[in-house]
Order: structure tokens, then sequence, then C-alpha cells
């Protein structure tokens, strides 16, 4: 996720992608105001009696002044005041084009607030925990400095360090792992038997059932790189293991060979909804609300 792992874009297409973030972010705080200004009037419809003294007593005491024919005054929340600043100020831009971008956006506007989880700290972090508004954005990082240098401009976003024991170069080994019968069992990935499962992570890792999972990490565009075969695996074995529902997993870089095989390999062809550049998008019903579903269908 960060801007070593792919090359720069063009500067014309950084400003592209910084205008278009902030109108998104704008278009996004304008449709809080007024979702909050129809409930209010949908209140006061309903309580005649009681809206001309509730009205006099917020207006007398909130810092905010209301506009003409506005009853109440709303704040951009936090999240999303702070990534309209960070993206306004900044010609660093997430790595991943609008149209990928577009595709996670989607599930998030119908699924959000919700439990967003992300393999990786990068650039674009701060968009993800703001279009996420209300909801659990956690992102795992394998560098531990770049989580502090990221922790020192971005303090409010939710991280933790996770170590990754494998190389890329291990990669057709580790698939040949995964076609064994102890991987095809959905577990909690910390009691698991194959030798995919990621069990380091911090205990609520686990223990929460994620809506959406976003795999754009570790890194892995060299040979000695960790890779990110345990951490597609482990994502699709997270999303099954859920008690019901499913779960929307994204998977950037499928240009690669690591990427592209172990996503469909354990994320599943045909669980595959969308392909997006160099995203895909996979949708992963619950394995425990089915007993017998298999693996892959």
């Amino acid at each position: 996720m960060r801007s070593n792992s792919k090359p720069q874009s063009p500067a014309q297409s950084s400003v592209n992608i910084k205008l278009i973030l902030i109108s998104a972010f704008f278009l996004l705080f304008l449709l809080l105001v007024f979702s909050t200004t129809s409930s209010t009037r949908q209140q006061q419809e309903q309580s005649p009696s009681s809206s001309i003294s509730e009205s006099h007593i917020a207006n007398s005491t909130t810092a905010c002044p209301s506009l003409p024919l506005t009853p109440s005054c709303t704040k951009a929340p936090p999240s999303l005041a702070n990534a309209l600043i960070h993206y306004a100020t900044t010609n660093t831009t997430p790595q991943q084009t609008f149209k990928e971008i577009s595709v996670s956006a989607r599930v998030l506007e119908k699924k959000a607030p919700c439990n967003f989880l992300v393999f990786g700290l990068g650039h674009d972090s701060l968009m993800w925990a703001a279009l996420n508004h209300g909801g659990r954005t956690v992102f795992l990082e394998e560098d531990k400095a770049w989580i502090e240098q990221v922790k020192q401009k971005l303090a409010g976003l939710e991280s933790y360090h996770v170590e990754y024991d494998t190389k890329v170069h291990q990669a057709d080994a580790l698939l040949e792992t995964g076609m064994k019968e102890e991987c095809k069992v959905v577990s909690d990935p910390r009691s698991s038997d194959c030798e995919l499962a990621l069990k380091g992570f911090p205990s609520e890792i686990y223990e929460i059932e994620w809506d959406l999972i976003m795999v754009d990490a570790p890194t892995g565009f060299h040979d000695d790189a960790p890779g990110r075969m345990n951490a597609i695996y482990t994502a699709g074995l997270i999303a099954r293991n859920r008690a019901e529902g499913e779960t929307d997993v994204f998977v950037h870089d499928v240009n690669r060979v690591v990427e592209d095989k172990f996503s469909k390999a354990f994320l599943c062809e045909g669980y595959l909804r969308e392909q997006q550049g160099l995203l895909r998008h996979f949708t992963i019903p619950s394995h425990r609300a089915l007993s017998g579903r298999p693996f892959c269908p």
C-alpha cells in the first residue's frame, strides 16, 4: 500500500485523483448534512408542540450559527474532516486508481458503518477510515517503523504490527500445501491445521466478524518479500468462519502471480464478483451457517 510497492503515478494523474477524492468527501459531507436535516424536520413534524422550545434551547446553547431554513448546525465528522485536510495538503495520493477505489467504495456505501479489516497501512488508509465513518477500520502492517511514521501524522488510525515468516519464492510450495484437506476445513485460523493460516494476530482480529477485508499487503513485489500467500488464505478463512452473512474480500495487485493464483484458489473464482484494473472483489458467504458447503462453489 505504500508508495514503494509500485511506480508513482504521473503528476497530472496525482492531481486528478486528489481532486476526485476531495470532491467525493465533500459530497459525502453534504449527504450527511442533508440526512441530518431531513431527520430533524421529521422529528419536528411529529412533535410540533415541542419544536419551538427545543429549537430555542438548541440555538441558545450551540456555538454553530443556524442557516436560514436549517433547523440545526451539522459539523463534518472528524474522520471526514481529517481526510479532506490530509488529501488537500499532500501531493501523495493512494496507489489504487479511481476505478479500483470505486469498487470498494460502492460496497462501503451499502454496508457502512461496518467492520473493515485492511492488510496494509498506506497513503489510502485515511480514505478508507473516512468512507467507513462510524464503523471500525483496522489496519495490519508488517513495517513497525512505517506504523510509527504514519501515527505521527494520522494518530487516529487503528493499526497493529504483524509479522510474516514466508517469502514470495516459496509461493509454489505454499500453493501445493493449500490443496491439502486440512486447508479446506473451515475454522478459526488459530485452531486451523493448515500451514497457510496466520495465527499471530491480536485476538480481537479473529473474534470480530468482518464485513469487508482488503488485502493490499504485505510487500510482495520481489522474491524475498513476505508475499500475500498467507494473507489471502487467512482472509478467506475468516470470511467463511463468520456465524452468518457474507464478507466482501478485495485483493489488489492481481497482475502479479501470487495475488492472481492465490485469490483464485482460496477466495474462489465462483465467488468472484468483479475485477477492475488490478483489484478483484469476492463475496464469500458464511460456511458455518450452511453445513456441508464446499470450500469453493
